[in-house]
């Protein structure tokens, strides 16, 4: 599943799309009801795509906990985040057993679930597409670079001051 332009936002509910880059911040538009926002650069943002969740072993990316969760929902809806605490916990157990409980705590699971199932009903929870191999993305690399044409530039202004 592609979380690459899912963003959550400090002291905002919800989910949004990353829509347009501005020179002062970005234009993301609301999961929840679809109302565009305008973010500056000050806000605390996070992509869904760089967050991990603490294990044992180390990080497990938040994608692949999604997929655990599509797997064991059959990609419907799971328990609503407003379960309490232990059930939370429970089931996060469930899709993560090797999750580090002392690291991890009620509320990131909450939230977890609560994007889980915000993502579910706007139909965002894709597969993703198989992973470029090291032998293949070096070509993939020289395709896009024959592709890009070369920049043209623009004649040179000459300032001539008329006198007259």
């Amino acid at each position: 599943m592609s979380l690459e332009k899912i963003l959550s936002i400090s002291g905002k509910p919800g989910l949004y799309v990353l829509k347009v880059q501005t020179r002062t911040g970005f234009v993301a538009e609301s999961l929840l009801d679809g109302k565009k926002v305008t973010v500056s650069l000050k806000s605390n943002v996070s992509l869904l795509s760089e967050i991990s969740i603490y294990t044992y072993e180390g990080e497990k990316p938040l994608a692949e906990i999604m997929q655990n969760i599509a797997k064991k929902e059959n990609k419907g809806q799971t328990i609503s985040h407003k379960e309490d605490n232990a059930t939370l916990l429970t089931y996060f157990r469930e899709v993560l057993p090797e999750y580090d409980e002392e690291r991890v705590y009620a509320s990131d699971v909450k939230k977890i679930v609560n994007w889980y199932n915000t993502l579910q009903a706007k139909g965002l929870l894709v597969d993703e597409a198989p992973v470029a191999t090291e032998e293949t993305a070096p070509v993939a690399e020289e395709a896009a670079v024959e592709k890009k044409a070369p920049a043209k530039k623009a004649p040179a202004k000459k300032a001539a001051a008329k006198k007259e």
